[in-house]
């Protein structure tokens, strides 16, 4: 039986990383999402570009698009949906991760 990916991208998440993808200067494999170490609660999320595949890396490939997950990142990222949201004060990628226990209270940290 095949395991569940890892994680899973929106219509809005797939179409914006697709536009990110055809906007880079220099070839890409796809984007690269992880966690830092960060913020009042302890861990942000980062995407960065893709140039090539890392070991260990997770390979996501869904709705026609490939997000590698940061091998340091997989245990706190299992189960998650990576969503895309443009309003009038915020424009960018939100986690909707099963795996949080709390955020802070700017929203720019979580913890587990």
């Amino acid at each position: 039986m095949q395991r569940p990916q890892a994680m899973t991208l929106t219509d809005a998440a797939a179409a914006r990383v697709k536009a990110l993808i055809g906007q880079s200067e220099t070839p890409v494999v796809g984007l690269r999402v992880g966690v830092k170490a960060r913020g009042c609660s302890g861990m942000s999320y980062f995407v960065e570009y893709a140039e090539k595949e890392l070991p260990f890396e997770e390979v996501v490939e869904d709705k026609g698009v490939r997000i590698l997950i940061d091998p340091a990142a997989t245990m706190f990222l299992i189960g998650s949906e990576m969503d895309y949201r443009e309003d009038k004060l915020e424009t960018g990628f939100v986690f909707n991760n099963p795996n949080e226990k709390g955020r802070c209270g700017c929203g720019e940290s979580f913890h587990v």
